[in-house]
C-alpha cells in the first residue's frame, strides 16, 4: 500500500502544475474545427428545422428533454474551451438557499457550499433566485453552474472567481452589478479557507484557470470587467453571452510583461455585444484569440484592441460602428508605435462592416495557416442575427425545446 500512497501524495503536490493546461500546438486547427461545426450546423438547417445554424445551440436546444439530459450540454462546446466538462461526471446538486451568510462556513443548499466541494458537481437551482454574495464565489475544479429552468441572478455583491482550477462551465446565469470584495477570509474547498485581498469586482474572473466555458450568460454593469482572463489562463470559450451597459468589457491577458499569457488561447463566438458598451470586446495581450460570428451593435471607443503582439483572428462578425465619426474603427493597437504593431497578426475575414466601420489589419498578409482557417466567408447580416438571437440567459421550460 505504501507505494500508491506515496504516488497519491506526489500527485496532490503536483496538482497545480497539471491545471495550467499546455497550449494547443497549432491553434489554426482548432479554428478549422470551429468552422466545420458552424458549416455542418448550417447545412442541417431545413424547412421547419428547430436549428439556428449555431452549432452549440443546435447540439442541445431542440431536445424537449433537456432537463433530464442536462449533462449532455458538456458535449456541446466548440473552440479552445471544448474540453471543459465541468461537473459532467458528477452528481446533480440542487441549490435551495439563495443566502450567503458565512463565506467561511457556507450552509448546505447554498451555491457557495456547492462550488467549493472536491467532487465533480452539476449545480442547478430549485427556483428563481437572486444571490447577493458577501465575498467572491471561489470555485473548485470540475463544476458546472447551470441556470436553465430558473431565473438566476448573481448580483449586487462580489461575483465569480475561477482561480487556479480547471474544467468549469458557467451557463444560463444573469451576472450584473458586481462589486469589489476582499479583506476577508473565504473558503475555497472543504478543507481550506484563506485571506482574500481586495478583488476587482469582475463578473467572471479567470485567474490561472484552464478548460473554462462561459455560455448563455447575461452580463452587465460590473465594477471592473465583465469577463477577465489573466495570469496564464487558457483553453477558454466565451459563447452566446449578451453583454450590455459596461465600460471595460473583457480583458484577456494580465500585462504586457507577463509573458506566460503567450499560451492563452480563447474562442469568442456567437456573443451579442449590445447597448451601453464602451471598449475592450476584448482587449488582448500575447495569446491567440479567435473572434467568430459575434454581433457588435454598440461601442463608443473601439471593439477589438490589444498590446504585446497578440494574434487576433476575426471572422464572420458584424460590426456596426457608432455614429461618432471619430470612433468608426473596430481595432485599437495599444502601447506600441506603428513600426511595431504592423508586424502583429490581426486579420479580418468575412466580417460585415456597417455604418462606416473599418478594421485595420496587421501582419504579413494571409499566411498559409490563416488561409487554412478562413473557410468561413462573409455571411449576410440576417444570418448573424439568427445565430446570436438567443444570446444571453434563456427562458427554458421543462418538457419543451429551450
Amino acid at each position: 500500500m505504501a507505494i500508491p500512497l506515496l504516488l497519491w501524495l506526489l500527485l496532490c503536490l503536483l496538482a497545480p502544475t497539471f491545471i495550467s493546461s499546455s497550449p494547443v500546438q497549432d491553434p489554426e486547427l482548432v479554428v478549422e474545427e470551429v468552422h466545420k461545426s458552424i458549416n455542418a450546423s448550417r447545412r442541417n438547417l431545413g424547412f421547419l428545422s428547430c436549428g439556428t445554424g449555431n452549432p452549440i445551440d443546435d447540439c442541445w436546444r431542440c431536445d424537449p428533454k433537456w432537463e433530464e439530459n442536462r449533462q449532455q450540454l458538456a458535449d456541446c462546446a466548440i473552440g479552445f474551451g471544448k474540453q471543459a466538462i465541468g461537473g459532467k461526471d458528477g452528481k446533480i446538486y440542487v441549490v435551495t438557499d439563495s443566502g450567503d451568510d458565512d463565506p467561511v462556513n457556507p450552509k448546505p443548499g447554498t451555491l457557495r457550499y456547492a462550488v467549493i466541494q472536491e467532487e465533480p458537481l452539476w449545480i442547478i437551482f430549485a427556483r428563481d433566485m437572486v444571490i447577493t454574495l458577501k465575498e467572491e464565489l471561489i470555485m473548485n475544479s470540475f463544476k458546472t453552474i447551470d441556470g436553465r429552468g430558473a431565473s438566476v441572478h448573481i448580483a449586487g455583491g462580489p461575483c465569480i472567481t475561477i482561480q487556479y482550477v480547471t474544467n468549469i462551465i458557467v451557463h444560463g446565469i444573469n451576472i450584473h452589478d458586481c462589486k469589489r470584495g476582499g479583506n476577508a477570509n473565504v473558503r475555497d474547498s472543504p478543507s481550506h479557507y484563506g485571506w482574500r485581498t481586495i478583488s476587482d469586482g469582475d463578473g467572471v474572473s479567470i485567474f490561472g484557470g484552464s478548460h473554462v466555458w462561459v455560455d448563455h450568460c447575461s452580463l452587465s454593469n460590473c465594477n471592473d470587467g465583465l469577463i477577465d482572463a489573466i495570469h496564464g489562463s487558457t483553453a477558454i470559450t466565451i459563447s452566446n453571452n449578451y453583454m450590455t451597459h459596461h465600460n471595460k468589457v473583457m480583458l484577456l491577458g494580465h500585462s504586457d510583461t507577463f509573458t506566460q499569457d503567450k499560451n492563452m488561447q480563447v474562442t469568442i463566438a456567437f456573443n451579442h455585444f449590445g447597448e451601453g458598451l464602451v471598449q475592450r470586446m476584448p482587449r488582448c495581450r500575447h495569446g491567440y484569440f479567435h473572434v467568430v460570428n459575434n454581433d457588435y451593435t454598440h461601442w463608443e471607443m473601439y471593439a477589438l484592441g490589444g498590446s504585446a503582439s497578440p494574434t487576433i483572428n476575426s471572422q464572420g462578425n458584424r460590426f456596426v460602428a457608432p455614429n461618432d465619426r471619430f470612433n468608426k474603427e473596430v481595432t485599437k493597437y495599444e502601447d506600441a508605435p506603428e513600426s511595431e504593431w504592423k508586424n502583429w497578426n490581426w486579420r479580418s475575414e468575412g466580417d460585415l462592416m456597417v455604418n462606416g466601420a473599418f478594421f485595420t489589419p496587421s501582419g504579413a498578409g494571409a499566411s498559409s495557416s490563416y488561409a487554412k482557417a478562413s473557410s468561413l466567408g462573409a455571411r449576410p447580416s440576417s444570418l448573424i442575427s439568427s445565430i446570436t438571437a438567443g444570446a444571453g440567459s434563456l427562458n427554458c421550460r421543462k418538457g419543451k425545446p429551450c
